[in-house]
């Protein structure tokens, strides 16, 4: 196996990082959702700070961040490959979306479930 010089690895390295992140501005222009959770960790984050959240918890939220953005960016993408192979409506089709949306859903809701959890007890202290 031949070993490619270093700076073709770097382009190439490159290339795939604007590739990723013309797919982070595609789903941002195409998809009302991903704009939706983009400005839900704008407002979390800006609660966590004035909550004073410890490092573990900024961790914790920041996983959660990309763990929703991410599926949301996996479910647009499958959303658009079932789209191009199958753009009439059809059972199956349907099926793959929807479960599809389902795990953003079921995400986002344990998102919200841990949110509370780390914030009810810092607002609750702050009005007592």
């Amino acid at each position: 196996m031949e070993r490619q010089p270093i700076q073709k690895l770097f382009l190439h390295g490159l290339m795939r990082l604007r590739q990723a992140v013309n797919g982070i501005a595609l789903s941002w222009e195409s998809e009302l959702t991903v704009r939706i959770h983009f400005l839900a960790m704008i407002i979390v984050s800006l609660i966590a700070y004035f909550l004073e959240v410890s490092l573990f918890e900024w961790i914790i939220l920041f996983s959660l961040f990309g763990l929703i953005l991410g599926l949301e960016l996996m479910n647009t993408a499958l959303e658009a490959l079932c789209d191009f192979v199958h753009p009439e409506d059809h059972p199956a089709i349907k099926r793959t979306k929807d479960l599809a949306a389902g795990s953003v859903l079921i995400a986002s809701a344990f998102a919200v479930a841990i949110a509370i959890v780390l914030f009810v007890p810092k607002i609750w202290t702050l009005f007592n």
